[in-house]
């Protein structure tokens, strides 16, 4: 079996609906490269991306992950401010009432992982993550 099909089948609901991720970068980080990577690994994987792109806001993220209906929340992060920027997302979700997961990947160093965890991030991907990676984080972390 491919690596492709195989991920593809863990990247639906168990209804067989495509799972929804919104991308974004939270905050004035301007580097997406590595988003633009990851909504591509996501949609070739038949996740469903909603990508929101840079400069958003927790209430923008907020909003359209209300509209959405997204099982997940992907941040990029590259600019020192996951300690802040990351967990300030986790209030937002739980203070609209979204009972989804915050996923965070980008320029995280190894000894911040378990404090974003212990901050409800539901996992953490770093540099040179594969699409399997990718795919059995949000995978993971939606069913958990």
């Amino acid at each position: 079996m491919s690596t492709e099909s195989t991920t593809t089948d863990v990247a639906a609901q168990p209804d067989g609906e495509p799972l929804r991720v919104i991308l974004a970068k939270l905050g004035l980080d301007g580097h997406d490269r590595g988003l633009k990577v990851v909504a591509r690994m996501l949609r070739d994987a038949g996740v469903e991306v909603i990508y929101l792109g840079i400069r958003q806001t927790t209430a923008t993220i907020i909003n359209a992950a209300e509209q959405e209906d997204a099982d997940a929340i992907g941040l990029s992060m590259h600019n020192a401010g996951h300690l802040t920027l990351a967990p300030r997302m986790v209030e937002a979700v739980k203070e609209a009432g979204l009972d989804i997961p915050v996923i965070v990947g980008g320029i995280i160093p190894d000894d911040d992982v378990i404090e974003l965890q212990n901050k409800g991030i539901a996992a953490v991907l770093g540099p040179g993550a594969s699409t399997d990676d990718v795919v059995a984080a949000v995978r993971t972390s939606i069913s958990n």
